[in-house]
Formats: structure tokens, C-alpha cells, sequence
């Protein structure tokens, strides 16, 4: 987002926390809901999207038109944070359209925190993406935009049902919509990091090629930990062709220090000689 919109996002995201603190989880999800119906339409219907980002009308001109098109379809709360997004100045309507449905996942997010359950949610997503990502079949089949995401719906619900929370496979739903303009993997990959941001935590990613115990994952987090100042969750992906050390990417930030690379280098030095 350009800095306008960002300052927008910044405002509806405050009032967004000042509500869930004094609200209940089932409050929370169900706004949560109401949000990213309307992120929903924002998405299919673009001469919406221009109107409620138009910069010629006023904010309170754009706020108005949302709650003559949604009054007593939404919840008041929802409404009112919704109404607080369109009055603020947009530098693109797809921008408009990326932070409603980014303030719906925060609100999911913010329930499943309340309900003591986000932990799990980040955890669950993340498997899942594994799980996906193992099978190029199921990753094929998940990512075609092609087939409608009712019926790629449909079979998430099969694979994760009595395996996972229902905030996990609403977040995978959301996900299979293209969360953020992304791919399927990658819009998975960033809402197991929004779910980690929501815990104060950042997320390592850690490629090995034999698991690594329960002791030697609690050291590599609390070295992370301390690099980064803020707690780390690790999430590790074996993988046998980097044949053995450690790669970890936190961010943009990424160590390697893997056989494989090595031998690559090793390689690319010859090469060249």
C-alpha cells in the first residue's frame, strides 16, 4: 500500500482493536464475517470499489453510500469499521479492496486469539500448507483458478474435517480466494504469518534434511529470538536433497547453511575456473 492508504488501513485497524478488547469471541468472528463478505464484494463488483475509493467525493460522502447499501445486512459494529475504512483516502481501489479484506482477517484472527486457539490456528495452517505443498496433485488441483472456489472449498472441507479448527478452514477458504492477489501456497503463507504478527511473534521458516528434535528447535528459536528481539516461531519443512545442515528465512532475511549450497558453490566455482 502507498502511505495515504496505508494511514487509512492504520485508522480502521485501531478502531478494529478497540472493539475486540471489550467483545466477545462469537462478536468477533461474526464482524469478522461481515468484513470479508463485503471484501467479497468489493472484489466482484469494481464500479463499487472506484465509488467507495473515489478521491472527488468526501469521506463522509463514501461512508454514507456503504451504509445505504449495507445497513441492516451487517452488523452494526462491522458497519461501523467498514465505515471508517471508506472515509479514509485511498491511493488505488484495489487497495481499498486488499485492507477490508485484510481488516477481516485481522478480526478472524483477533477471535480465535481471544477464544485462546490462534496458536494452534497458525500451527494447522501451516501443516496444512505442508500437506499441500507434498502432493502436486492436491497443490494442482487447490491452486487452479479455473475451477470455482466453491467446489476447491468443498474438498478443503473434506480434508480438514475433525483435523482442524473451523478458523483454520475459513482461513483456507479465504486463502483458495487468492488472499491479497496471491496464489493459493502463498496466500497461505502469509496468513500463518499475520496469525504469528497477531501473537507478537515473527515466523522462521527452517529447511533441514532429517527433523530436528524437540531441544534443538527450542535453541534455534531462542537464537532467533534474541537476533530479532521478539519471539520466533519455527516452522521446519524436510526436505532430503539439501542433504543436510540448515537453511532458515525469517523475512527477507535468509541463512543457508546447507550441504546443498555448498556443493553448488563448489560447483559454480569450477565452472568458472
Amino acid at each position: 500500500m502507498q502511505a495515504a492508504s496505508r494511514e487509512s488501513y492504520k485508522v480502521a485497524a485501531e478502531r478494529l482493536d478497540a472493539y475486540v478488547r471489550g467483545a466477545e469471541p462469537s462478536a468477533v468472528a461474526s464482524t469478522a464475517d461481515d468484513i470479508l463478505s463485503v471484501a467479497a464484494l468489493l472484489r466482484r463488483e469494481p464500479r463499487l470499489r472506484r465509488a467507495l475509493s473515489d478521491p472527488a467525493r468526501s469521506g463522509a460522502d463514501r461512508a454514507g453510500l456503504l451504509g445505504e447499501m449495507l445497513r441492516g445486512k451487517l452488523g452494526a459494529e462491522a458497519l461501523d469499521l467498514l465505515a471508517s475504512l471508506v472515509s479514509g483516502r485511498w491511493s488505488a481501489p484495489s487497495e481499498l479492496l486488499d485492507a477490508t479484506e485484510r481488516l477481516g482477517i485481522e478480526a478472524l484472527l483477533a477471535s480465535a486469539d481471544k477464544s485462546g486457539e490462534l496458536g494452534e490456528v497458525e500451527d494447522e495452517l501451516f501443516r496444512f500448507g505442508q500437506v499441500v505443498a507434498g502432493s502436486p496433485e492436491l497443490s494442482n488441483v487447490l491452486a487452479d483458478p479455473a475451477a470455482p472456489v466453491e467446489r476447491r472449498a468443498a474438498l478443503v472441507d473434506q480434508l480438514l474435517a475433525g483435523k482442524a479448527r473451523p478458523v483454520t478452514g475459513y482461513l483456507v477458504g479465504v486463502a483458495l480466494g487468492g488472499f491479497g492477489g496471491r496464489r493459493f501456497s502463498g496466500a497461505l503463507t502469509r496468513l500463518v504469518e499475520l496469525a504469528a504478527e497477531r501473537r507478537d511473534r515473527q515466523v522462521a521458516y527452517v529447511t533441514v534434511a532429517a527433523p530436528l528434535s524437540d531441544s534443538e528447535e527450542r535453541r534455534l528459536g531462542a537464537r532467533l529470538s534474541e537476533m530479532y528481539g521478539r519471539e520466533v516461531s519455527v516452522r521446519q519443512t524436510v526436505d532430503p536433497e539439501v542433504l543436510g545442515g540448515v537453511s532458515v528465512r525469517v523475512g527477507s532475511d535468509l541463512y543457508d547453511g546447507t550441504v546443498l549450497r555448498r556443493l553448488n558453490e563448489t560447483r559454480n566455482a569450477l565452472a568458472k575456473s
